[in-house]
């Protein structure tokens, strides 16, 4: 039997937890409408990188994650929730309605997950050499392929050198544009009340030299450090290319992330060659043209990252008009 849900207390929970899913520069590119009986997500156009990311791709793939924050924080309040996806075809900004429907009690894996979401960090800093286990890999695997996504690891050499030498081939191309580092200059926050945008704190140490892989570098005068020789890159891929495979993508993604929260892994982002489309056309080449690359993540084991601010709830949240 259902019952009038309360909104105030449901519904301002999961919009809490929603922002706080990452986004490329911290962009944070949703806007959220509120209901009798649900949230609408938008794609927040102003905020999509005009440079970077022109087809808003990967600001879908962020409000995926911010779909999935919703659905789970829902869920561990009390509340079961359907979600439609892309629900009106003449407002493709209109990302998805979630629609709460009954009262649910949780799972333990779901408040495992929705604990997970207040400490998962981008750690863009040199990990230990301890490496990930089998069983945390298989956990990584399975968090992607619940969400209808793929997540393929990198586990032989030759595959890690081939995407080492992607990441620096698109790293060079980006270095060399200046509109593309405008851009990340524009996102870079150097102290200041800034609630979007990366923190020159959080974007690491240069790498030192015969370091592998690194994610992007924010500060150009950042002390230089050795990254992690062991590392586990995996490629996060979806069967098709389309808006609704990017948020399908971005569920996914936010699952993965959590559950390696979950498993005291660290995660970092290294999107450069899926920025590019030489780059990612050969990153979707290595892995045997079966699945469309959407992200690239490094994982291991780090010390604490700092969080990154995000604009506040009521900054992005309106009353849904009436119909």
């Amino acid at each position: 039997m259902t019952s009038t849900p309360p909104l105030n207390d449901a519904v301002r929970a999961a919009l809490e937890a929603a922002v706080r899913v990452p986004s490329p520069h911290n962009t944070q590119p949703w806007r959220f409408e509120t209901g009798r009986d649900g949230v609408e997500v938008f794609l927040d156009r102003q905020r999509v990188l005009d440079v970077v990311d022109p087809d808003g791709r990967e600001a879908r793939l962020a409000c995926g994650a911010a779909i999935f924050n919703l659905r789970l924080t829902l869920a561990v309040t009390g509340w079961a929730s359907e979600v439609s996806l892309l629900p009106d075809r003449c407002l493709p900004d209109h990302l998805a309605t979630v629609r709460l429907t009954w009262r649910h009690q949780p799972g333990a894996r779901e408040r495992e997950l929705a604990r997970a979401i207040g400490h998962r960090r981008s750690n863009r800093r040199p990990f230990t050499e301890r490496p990930v286990p089998r069983s945390a890999r298989e956990s990584l695997i399975e968090a992607a392929r619940v969400e209808g996504a793929e997540l393929a690891l990198l586990e032989h050499p030759g595959d890690l050198d081939a995407v080492a030498a992607l990441v620096r081939r698109a790293e060079r191309v980006q270095s060399e544009d200046p509109d593309f580092q405008a851009e990340l200059r524009a996102w870079t926050v150097n102290g200041g009340p800034r609630d979007d945008g990366v923190p020159l704190l959080a974007g690491g140490p240069r790498p030192a030299p015969g370091s592998l892989l690194t994610p992007r570098q924010y500060d150009a005068h950042a002390p230089e450090r050795p990254y992690e020789g062991e590392v586990l890159v995996g490629v996060l891929g979806s069967g098709t290319d389309t808006p609704l495979a990017h948020l399908r993508s971005g569920l996914a993604l936010q699952r993965v992330l959590l559950t390696g929260t979950t498993l005291g892994l660290s995660a970092s982002f290294l999107a450069q060659p899926v920025e590019l489309p030489d780059t990612r056309a050969a990153l979707r080449g290595l892995l045997g043209g079966r699945t469309h690359p959407q992200t690239v993540l490094r994982f291991g084991y780090g010390f604490s990252a700092p969080a990154t601010r995000r604009r506040p709830v009521d900054a992005v949240t309106r009353p849904r008009e009436s119909l």
